[in-house]
């Protein structure tokens, strides 16, 4: 699976980069991925319902299929410790050229951070080498390749670059 994760402190525009990179992406033909990483603990199924009744009565896995969408609730459990979880999901994404991930500081993935000077906050790339390049249209206090916030399009065909040959 070839991905790009983007970072940032709360609030800087993680979701508003992600949003803009797949119109991106896919206004250039490619088939695009998402996946939102989170540290807090959410329950993705709706309680009380059929499905969250299934997996709450031991089912391993949990499957739904509707008329405009399908989905499988895997609890993290289901993963031994230390495997990969992205490695595990790729099969579900093998149909896409690229996934955007939001989120995963601690990844060993390609990362790009997104940063505004307003909110305050230093950059995450001052603490973290692994972040490749920095996305802002503020000035930079640190010492990082930066790419323009309001250049999606130059942006996109860097992270392309960056992930490797994307085949079509």
């Amino acid at each position: 699976m070839k991905r790009i994760h983007v970072i940032g402190r709360k609030n800087h525009g993680k979701t508003h980069l992600v949003g803009e990179l797949v119109t991106e992406f896919t206004r250039t033909g490619l088939r695009v991925g998402t996946i939102k990483h989170t540290h807090h603990r959410h329950e993705l199924d709706t309680p009380g319902k059929d499905s969250h009744r299934h997996r709450m009565a031991g089912a391993a896995a949990v499957g739904i299929l509707s008329p405009s969408m399908n989905a499988v609730f895997l609890p993290a459990e289901h993963w031994s410790a230390g495997q990969d979880r992205y490695e595990a999901m790729a099969p579900l994404f093998a149909d896409c050229d690229i996934v955007v991930v939001e989120g995963d500081s601690q990844t060993q993935a390609p990362k790009i951070e997104v940063w505004r000077a307003i909110l305050g906050t230093a950059p995450l790339i001052g603490e973290d080498a692994s972040i490749l390049a920095v996305v802002t249209d503020d000035p930079l206090p640190v010492e990082a390749t930066v790419h323009r916030r309001s250049n999606v399009k130059e942006l996109g065909a860097w992270i392309l670059k960056v992930v490797g040959p994307i085949s079509q």
